[in-house]
C-alpha cells in the first residue's frame, strides 16, 4: 500500500490499480471525433451548436454518477465490515475453545487443534466461493484429506465447515466438557460467521441493475459526443484535447464505481482477502502453539506474586 500522504507524485504516475486503461477506448474515441468536429469548423461548416448544451443538463449526469459511486462504495466498505466481523467471529470462538473444552486425553487437544484450523478453513473457503473459484492448496493444508474431498463436492464448503464446528461443539456439550452456557455463548460466534458469509453472497448475487447501467452509459457517450458542437466555436483546435480531458474525468468516475462495486475480486482496488485470511491463519498458529496449561500456571504465579507484594489491610477501629 501506497502513502498517500508522502508519494502524491508517484501516485499520479501510477497505473496499477488505476481505470485508464480501462476507459482509453473511449477516451480516444470522444477526443478523435472532437478532433473531426475541429476538422469540420476549420473547414468552415458551421457545425458550432451551443443549444445542444440544453439536452443532458450537467446537473442530471453529475447526480447519476454521484449515484452510481455512492452505491458502489457502499457495497465495498459493508464488504470490508462483514469481513472485519468475520474476523472478531473467528479469534473469540478460537479464544473460547481453546479456553473453556476441558482436556482430558491427548486426542481432545488434537479435536481443539482441528476446530481451530476449520476456523481457518472456513475463512479461507469463504474467500474462494466469493471469487468462484475451486479450493486451493490454502485450504488443503488446513484440512484432511477425507474433509478436502467432501468440500470438493459440496455447494457451500463454508456452511459444511460450520456443521461440522457445530457438531464438535454439540460432542463437547454432550461429554460434559463445556455448560450450556458456554455452548450458547460459542453458538453465537458461530451464528455471527454464517451472517457474514451469507451478507457476503447478498452483495456478491446482488449487482447494479443492468438498467440503470445501459443507461447511465449511454448518457455519458451522448454528452461526450455532442460536447464538441458546444465548445467547438471557442476552442478550435484544442476541442479535441478538451474533449478527451472531459471524457477522462466523466468515463474515470463510472470505472471507478464498476472496479469496486464487487469487492471480493482479485483486482487491486478489491478487499486484500489474501491479507486478510493470511493474518488469521498466523493469529491461531500462535492459539494452537500456546499450551492453555502454562497460561494459567502463568496467571496464578502472577496473582500469589500480586498477593505477596500486597500491603496488609489497615487495622479495624471499633467504635466509641
Amino acid at each position: 500500500m501506497i502513502d498517500e500522504k508522502h508519494n502524491w507524485f508517484k501516485i499520479v504516475r501510477q497505473l496499477r490499480g488505476s481505470v485508464l486503461p480501462r476507459i482509453l477506448p473511449q477516451i480516444l474515441l470522444c477526443g478523435g471525433f472532437g478532433v473531426l468536429v475541429s476538422a469540420l469548423e476549420w473547414w468552415n461548416f458551421n457545425v458550432s451548436w451551443p443549444i445542444v448544451a440544453s439536452l443532458l443538463p450537467n446537473v442530471v449526469l453529475g447526480l447519476l454518477l454521484v449515484f452510481r459511486t455512492n452505491t458502489a462504495y457502499d457495497r465495498f466498505w459493508e464488504g470490508r465490515k462483514l469481513w472485519g466481523n468475520l474476523v472478531v467471529g473467528v479469534r473469540n470462538l478460537a479464544r473460547q475453545i481453546l479456553v473453556a473444552v476441558e482436556e482430558e486425553a491427548p486426542v481432545d487437544r488434537a479435536g481443539k487443534v482441528r476446530a481451530l484450523r476449520l476456523l481457518v478453513a472456513f475463512s479461507v473457503a469463504t474467500k474462494q466461493l466469493l471469487r468462484s473459484r475451486p479450493l486451493g492448496d490454502d485450504l488443503r493444508d488446513l484440512v484432511s484429506a477425507r474433509e478436502f474431498e467432501l468440500l470438493s463436492t459440496v455447494n457451500s464448503p463454508p456452511l459444511e465447515i460450520c456443521l461440522w464446528l457445530g457438531a464438535y461443539l454439540q460432542d463437547q456439550y454432550e461429554a460434559g466438557r463445556i455448560n450450556a452456557y458456554q455452548l450458547a455463548a460459542m453458538h453465537r460466534h458461530l451464528d455471527s460467521l454464517v451472517d457474514a458469509f451469507s451478507a457476503c453472497e447478498r452483495i456478491l448475487r446482488t449487482p447494479v441493475p443492468m438498467a440503470y447501467a445501459i443507461h447511465l452509459k449511454q448518457l455519458l457517450l451522448l454528452y461526450s459526443l455532442s460536447l464538441p458542437f458546444q465548445v467547438v466555436g471557442s476552442l478550435h483546435w484544442w476541442t479535441g484535447p478538451a474533449v478527451a480531458l472531459f471524457s477522462f474525468t466523466l468515463f474515470g468516475i463510472e470505472a471507478i464505481g464498476i472496479e469496486i462495486e464487487n469487492p471480493f475480486g482479485c483486482d487491486p482496488n478489491d478487499l486484500p482477502l489474501d491479507d486478510i485470511c493470511a493474518t488469521m491463519r498466523r493469529n491461531i498458529d500462535d492459539l494452537i502453539r500456546t499450551p492453555i496449561e502454562r497460561l494459567r500456571l502463568e496467571e496464578s504465579t502472577n496473582l500469589s506474586e500480586l498477593a505477596a507484594e500486597a500491603p496488609p489491610p489497615p487495622p479495624h477501629r471499633m467504635g466509641a
